[in-house]
């Protein structure tokens, strides 16, 4: 990989719609070899189902909205302003519990989570996602599943 900077104009970015809401891939495993980022509007009602990863360090502020997470034994209302950060081998689970769609920017250390939610967006695009398939799509990505991830749109 060729170092390079990144500039992302409103309009520029690539990414995928999860359940009928956008995520920008700001910059990706493409890009670096530290980190991903990503602008994530998360639909009402979404939740990520508890989980953790091995190795994935992950960042989340909050832009718009609220969501609620569960980060080990600690409950967090997140409004904008709020941000988390959550290392390896950490429970956690995101739900957005409002009514509204909620936005996040989101880091994934190291980077390639991208193809991640690249995945994620086609098995969810037809309706509920299927536990199973869920399930092996996390094992792939260093996530071990801990509860199902539901949506209620």
């Amino acid at each position: 990989m060729t170092a390079k900077h990144v500039i992302r104009r409103p309009g520029e970015t690539k990414g995928v719609m999860l359940r009928g809401e956008p995520m920008a891939f700001l910059v990706t495993g493409g890009d670096t070899r530290h980190t991903s980022m990503f602008d994530w509007t998360i639909p009402a009602g979404f939740a990520t189902g508890r989980h953790v990863h091995r190795a994935q360090e992950e960042t989340f502020y909050m832009l718009e909205g609220e969501c609620e997470w569960h980060v080990g034994e600690e409950v967090v209302r997140a409004t904008p302003g709020t941000f988390l950060f959550i290392p390896p081998g950490v429970a956690h689970n995101i739900t957005n519990v409002s009514e509204k769609p909620a936005r996040v920017l989101m880091t994934v250390s190291p980077p390639g989570h991208e193809h991640y939610f690249e995945e994620l967006a086609k098995l969810t695009a037809s309706g509920p996602p299927d536990a199973k398939a869920i399930s092996e799509l996390r094992a792939r990505f260093d996530t071990d599943q801990l509860s199902a991830l539901t949506t209620t749109a």
